[in-house]
């Protein structure tokens, strides 16, 4: 961060007797973070230029400069040849000075019928605009990740659990397009919450809106803003919609995060569902035998971070009265690292899924433990004219029964089952197969692998844009 000693570079200056002390400036600067926004701010800036030429507040020559000199700070930027100064406090001012080197006068109007209040609300939106429309992008890898995976395991069988007790036979299929319905939630609420971040703030100046002749509606259609913000006070001090943002984003981390759970259960050599490729791991320093799953766990700890950022933007809004106060500078860093995080995140997770390795033998074998199929034994029970109070208590002691022989209720004679129930017949077998017991579920939304190949379907054409939120 450059110094700058220039006696003109506070833009409120002269309204005070002494300078602001060295510690204050670093306290409240912002730049050391808010210099990410620039590309939005030379965006916001060009859009309000235009509309103060057109709407004849400043002059066409004015215009042209101010044109000539943003492209050249945009260039600078872009470069890394952009001298960010600590004394200019914020991305805005730093921007706003430079351009006025270049420039001379007409870069001193263009702040004319603005104010940084409304200037910084609108780069926030732009950034966050932006933000959420690569997040999406990278959401339809992951499930196109997830779906390919699906697709492959619609017949694999793995059990399926409860309080992670074997409870039913389900299909791998099955349970990872579980987590797809969740990021398909994700991209249908970031959809919508882009929205209410596509409003303009731009015109409200300070607080009360300002007294030229401006044309917010122009600026609003130049950024591809869906409306304008219809209140001066609330278009400076709103930070709803990157509280809201967050709030889908700490929901998206919490399933990335179950799913994070479930890959470290699984590929546990205990388990031995899954293995992660190797380049998604870590060794042990000491322990030459270990393969640590490093990305899921981490993606699990970070989840808790967002969910911080959250709460951290909540507590800034909680006591603030109207309109604008210095406490929104925090504002920025949790939103950043929380764009960075989730951008990160599924970047690596897409790539992973599609690295990893299913063991079906292992999954089908788990799934014959913990008689899996006693639900299907009462449901045949149930047809065969039994309420099902009495049938869930002759599989309960069917199931003691077995457990005493370890053995599966399907391991079973026909004579031992009958002692349980008059009602049991040969055909009890075909329900007490996993197949069976899978082939049993079809209808929408089952398990049955007839019913995960639709579900596939519809997922694929869903994300190819026939069903888009």
């Amino acid at each position: 961060m450059a110094e700058n000693n220039d006696s003109d570079i506070k833009k409120w200056s002269g309204r005070f007797n002494e300078p602001v002390s060295a510690l204050v400036e670093r306290y409240t600067a912002s730049i050391a973070f808010d210099y990410r926004l620039a590309e939005h701010d030379i965006q916001g800036s060009l859009a309000h230029a235009q509309m103060l030429a057109a709407q004849g507040i400043i002059t066409q020559n004015d215009l042209s400069a101010i044109e000539q000199g943003l492209k050249q700070v945009g260039d600078e930027v872009r470069d890394g040849r952009f001298e960010w100064s600590l004394q200019l406090e914020d991305v805005h001012l730093n921007i706003e000075k430079r351009l006025t080197q270049l420039i001379g006068d007409a870069g001193k109007r263009l702040h004319t019928g603005r104010s940084r209040n409304d200037q910084v609300a609108t780069d926030i939106r732009l950034y966050l605009r932006a933000s959420i429309d690569e997040i999406n992008h990278l959401m339809r890898s992951l499930q196109w990740a997830i779906v390919n995976l699906a697709e492959n395991h619609t017949e694999t069988v793995m059990p399926g659990f409860t309080h992670l007790q074997v409870a039913q036979p389900v299909t791998f299929g099955h349970h990872l397009m579980a987590y797809f319905e969740m990021f398909k939630r994700d991209t249908a609420r970031l959809s919508d919450c882009r929205k209410r971040v596509n409003q303009l703030p731009l015109g409200a100046a300070a607080l009360a809106g300002t007294s030229y002749p401006i044309d917010r509606e122009r600026v609003a259609r130049s950024l591809s803003f869906e409306g304008i913000c219809e209140n001066s006070l609330d278009a400076v001090s709103d930070r709803d919609f990157a509280i809201e943002f967050c709030a889908c984003a700490a929901l998206m981390m919490t399933h990335l995060s179950r799913l994070s759970e479930e890959l470290i259960f699984w590929m546990n050599p205990a388990i031995g569902f899954v293995s992660l490729a190797d380049r998604f791991c870590t060794g042990s320093s000491i322990m030459p035998q270990k393969k640590n799953p490093d990305v899921p766990e981490l993606v699990r700890g970070k989840t808790g971070r967002i969910n911080g950022h959250l709460i951290a933007l909540l507590t800034l809004m909680k006591a603030q009265p109207l309109a604008y106060n210095k406490d929104n500078q925090e504002d920025k860093e949790p939103l950043f690292d929380t764009v960075d995080t989730v951008i990160d995140t599924l970047r690596v997770y897409a790539d992973m899924l599609s690295g990893i390795q299913v063991n079906p033998e292992i999954m089908r074998n788990a799934a014959l433990q913990g008689f899996a199929t006693a639900t299907d034994l009462a449901d045949y029970l149930v047809k065969k004219g039994i309420p099902f109070r009495d049938a869930h208590e002759i599989v309960a002691r069917s199931v003691r029964y077995a457990e005493h022989k370890a053995c599966d209720l399907s391991d079973l004679a026909l004579s031992e089952l009958q002692q349980f129930s008059a009602a049991i017949e040969a055909d009890v077998f075909s329900v007490l197969t996993l197949e069976g017991s899978l082939n049993s579920r079809s209808h929408p939304g089952g398990t049955a692998p007839e019913q995960v190949r639709a579900a596939v379907i519809g997922a694929k054409s869903w994300l190819s844009g026939e069903k888009h939120v």
